[in-house]
């Protein structure tokens, strides 16, 4: 929290907890451009110990991607009728229904789908601006946010075989070509997600690429961050 909003101007808009954690999300940007860097940390593990055991295995570092959709019930329907396997599916809430894609079928991390009746960041935004963050409070007062307004640009990905990730992004998760090469694919949606891929020897998120804080090339919550 404290790099984030302290040093890179983010915005803590809402948190909560749950079974296996306690999260807070922080956007990097404003209500038009940017995305929002969820943090968690191990909580009622009596009731789930899936991060403590992701933690434990891999350490600190990016766990997942989440993807809002109006209908969730729809959205599992049409994921099963091309041959995906969802888990973790919970339609019980409708505050946040949501299910997940596992990293081997979603080319090297976990994807959330989510969707919520009541959840609209707009509203959550102007809360947040004036210091009121959404959900049910667990963090100690944030740090004054900084003179920096580092906006999130993209989330790169890397992979052994850049066309059948990013085929998976556009076929499954809707996202459209901004841009590609040989060895680079970049990918948008509407909303103003992006994701870039790079063809490496590794498989997953590698970092994160913010515009606005110059020369940045750092370690966040075991996430590399570098400035563009």
């Amino acid at each position: 929290m404290q790099a984030l909003i302290s040093d890179l101007g983010g915005t803590l808009v809402s948190g909560g907890d749950a079974a296996g954690f306690r999260a807070m999300q922080i956007r990097m940007g404003d209500l038009t451009k940017g995305m929002t860097v969820e943090l968690l940390e191990p909580w009622n593990l009596d009731r789930s110990d899936f991060l403590s055991r992701f933690l434990d295995r891999r350490g600190e570092g990016p766990h997942h991607l989440t993807f809002k959709v109006p209908d969730l019930a729809a959205e599992l329907e049409r994921l099963e009728g091309i041959g995906l396997d969802p888990v973790g599916v919970d339609l019980s809430n409708s505050m946040w229904r949501e299910a997940f894609l596992h990293p081997r079928d979603s080319h090297g991390t976990v994807v959330q789908i989510a969707e919520s009746e009541v959840w609209r960041f707009e509203l959550a935004w102007e809360s947040a601006r004036v210091g009121e963050p959404a959900g049910v409070r667990w963090w100690p007062d944030p740090p004054v946010r900084g003179p920096v307004s580092a906006v999130l640009e993209r989330v790169v990905m890397k992979s052994r075989d850049v066309g059948q990730t990013a085929g998976f992004f556009i076929e499954v998760l809707g996202a459209e070509v901004a841009a590609h090469d040989v060895d680079v694919v970049e990918l948008v949606w509407p909303g103003g997600g992006q994701i870039t891929i790079e063809e490496g020897p590794d498989r997953g998120i590698v970092r994160l690429e913010v515009s606005g804080a110059g020369d940045l090339d750092r370690t966040v919550a075991g996430t590399r961050v570098v400035g563009t």
